[in-house]
């Protein structure tokens, strides 16, 4: 390898186990030393790492959090919205991760195992590492691990023994990928496939990401079928009304609609009751609840907003939430990833940005311009005239703040686009930001 080139798995698995693990372990030992590897780390790893040695993780003392009772892990069982998934995720991972002496692994959002099955050899290698039933496997708990960093990723990673952080997990290589709920874009779980580390094979990384994508396809079924259901009870009610109207699922999904063209989805507010609602893309509305879902009437009388104000808030490592405040109303929405990223590069700018200039703020690639519009057309149908375009901005009037985390490297850590690394780096301890709009 050449001084500056970076490991990759493929060529980790052509060689040697041994020799593979002591090549990283002088890789792990110099950058924890301050020192330039002869190589680099990948770069999930080497940002994971970084993350470490700022949180003060010992990477030499094996500290683990203490397992759910066995009562509270039934209850979290019961309660994952991962549970209804797991004879699907048993049949797709156990029997060949037991031939390949392996385990499945599948934890909750906040990186506790819940359920645990494989090889009973390779069982034993997990309990004595602390890879138990109810364990914290949370990044800033135990390291680098194949759980607690594609919750942070929110990507497929595979850790290859020294890529962990600590030391004791050192003979261990672990495969996870986040499972997402297709109706809000939260992370739910992640399903991890892991082992002793001579049994390390690129193809698994694939082989799990396909079955994390099987499970979200599932969910995607589940979502259908609930509109279905939702749409049953609500087309015979639409069909008596004369004005705009639409019947949405709890997450804004809509089933039907009358008076209007069909949108997929409206954002909702965190919060909805029964009464006047304002929703940015509708503007006022009464609303109804319905089973399984919400009536959205629109009020087909103007109720100017006045003076609007927008709070960006992207201060937490995995919620980012856009509020948005004036005389009508409060409205609140959690955003996916690549909103948050959109949206805090528009925050950045008031003047505005062009599709160019966006797609290379976000992929590094001017030329991506087609995804940038269709990202924006999404936003625009739950901020509506919020945002304006040519160049794309938030509304003139609007005053937005951005509410950082308090260290600006915890910045949408999940985030590789160009403009939200270039804010990381910046010297600005944090806090928050205010620019209104147009300025």
């Amino acid at each position: 390898m050449n001084k500056d080139s970076t490991i990759d798995l493929a060529r980790l698995s052509a060689m040697d186990v041994a020799h593979s693990s002591r090549l990283l372990k002088g890789v792990r030992d110099a950058t924890l030393s301050g020192l330039r590897p002869r190589v680099r780390p990948r770069p999930v790893i080497g940002d994971s790492w970084r993350r470490m040695l700022r949180d003060g993780v010992d990477p030499d003392l094996d500290v683990r959090a203490g397992l759910l009772t066995a009562e509270e892990l039934e209850e979290k069982r019961q309660t994952s919205p991962l549970f209804p998934l797991l004879p699907m995720l048993r049949e797709a991972l156990v029997a060949v991760a037991d031939a390949a002496q392996h385990i499945m692994v599948i934890s909750d959002a906040d990186g506790r195992i819940l359920w645990r099955e494989g090889h009973p050899g390779v069982l034993r290698m997990a309990d004595r590492l602390g890879f138990q039933l109810g364990a914290h496997w949370a990044e800033d708990v135990v390291g680098t691990n194949g759980i607690g960093t594609p919750l942070v990723a929110r990507r497929p990673v595979q850790v290859f023994s020294a890529e962990h952080f600590v030391q004791s997990q050192h003979p261990w290589i672990c495969t996870g990928a986040p499972i997402t709920d297709p109706r809000d874009g939260r992370v739910l779980g992640v399903v991890d496939v892991s082992g002793p580390m001579d049994t390390l094979h690129p193809a698994t990384l694939s082989w799990v990401h396909s079955v994390a994508q099987l499970a979200e396809a599932r969910l995607r079924e589940q979502l259908q079928g609930s509109l279905e259901r939702l749409r049953s009870v609500a087309a015979p009610v639409l069909a008596r009304m004369s004005g705009r109207a639409l019947a949405v699922d709890p997450f804004g999904w809509t089933a039907a609609v009358t008076g209007m063209p069909p949108v997929d989805r409206v954002a909702l507010p965190k919060s909805l009751a029964e009464g006047c609602c304002w929703i940015p893309a509708l503007g006022a509305c009464n609303v109804t609840p319905l089973p399984g879902g919400w009536l959205l009437m629109v009020d087909e009388e103007p109720r100017p907003l006045g003076a609007t104000r927008i709070a960006l808030d992207v201060s937490r490592p995995r919620r980012w939430s856009l509020e948005v405040s004036g005389a009508a109303a409060t409205w609140a929405h959690e955003l996916s990833p690549r909103h948050a990223e959109l949206l805090f590069v528009l925050a950045l700018h008031p003047a505005g940005r062009s599709a160019s200039a966006l797609a290379d703020d976000l992929f590094g690639d001017g030329t991506r311009t087609v995804t940038v519009r269709a990202e924006m057309s999404r936003v625009r149908r739950y901020l509506g005239a919020l945002l304006a375009h040519r160049p794309y901005r938030f509304a003139d009037d609007a005053n937005v703040t951005i509410h950082l985390p308090d260290d600006p490297r915890d910045l949408l850590p999940h985030s590789v686009a160009p403009a939200v690394s270039a804010a990381r780096t910046r010297s600005s301890p944090g806090g928050d930001q205010s620019s209104p709009a147009g300025d």
